[in-house]
């Protein structure tokens, strides 16, 4: 049987945080067919618009998101009001009390905290959500890591580690050699770290001004 994979949304979510983590489950169901089902729910089940502006219409209402085995919370500056939305709460509550793992990308990682469940755990989130994470002292923020595995709940960290964090989970529940073919097909091979560029001089800023 396939797994089912619910995305919770609502206005102000990650693009990518989305849109990321979708494409590589469903490139496994591509190449593996059977193994994934993916679905997207919002709470009245309208259109979504999310951080820069892409426009979302969810399969389902949260009253009518049928059971999951994982469930992913996106991140966005839309967290900031979801963390504290009743509906959005009951609904993660609902959804992962039946799933294997809920997981959660990006500052989706402060409506985990919100709901309790980073407590006695560790958890990562995107940078400028770590602060807040860590007024919690019942959570071990860590930062460097991509992703993090705590059996029922995996955290990641900020917007494009979705797709690490996906890709892992590909690998944890159908196999590496599926993992391997998906990041193939995704052609997804970052490039190791770089140092930040730095900011251009006053003078080099001014002449393109000018330009």
């Amino acid at each position: 049987m396939p797994r089912t994979i619910a995305f919770l949304l609502f206005d102000g979510a990650e693009e990518l945080d989305v849109a990321g983590p979708w494409e590589i489950f469903t490139m496994a169901e591509e190449l593996q067919p059977g193994t994934v089902r993916c679905y997207t729910a919002s709470e009245t089940g309208s259109p979504v618009t999310c951080a820069k502006g892409l426009r979302v219409l969810p399969d389902f209402a949260f009253a009518e998101a049928p059971p999951a085995d994982i469930v992913i919370v996106p991140g966005g500056i839309g967290t900031r009001r979801e963390r504290r939305n009743p509906a959005f709460l009951a609904a993660l509550e609902r959804l992962r009390a039946s799933a294997g793992v809920t997981a959660s990308v990006c500052t989706g990682a402060l409506v985990l905290e919100a709901a309790g469940l980073l407590d006695g755990r560790r958890a990562i989130t995107h940078r400028v959500g770590i602060p807040i994470l860590r007024q919690n002292p019942r959570i071990t923020v860590v930062e460097g890591a991509r992703y993090l595995d705590e059996g029922d709940i995996v955290t990641a960290a900020g917007v494009s580690a979705g797709i690490d964090m996906a890709l892992h989970l590909v690998r944890r529940f159908w196999g590496a050699e599926l993992a391997a073919r998906v990041r193939e097909a995704a052609e997804y091979y970052p490039e190791p770290d770089e140092p930040p560029a730095q900011p251009p001089s006053s003078d080099s800023a001014a002449r393109r001004s000018s330009a």
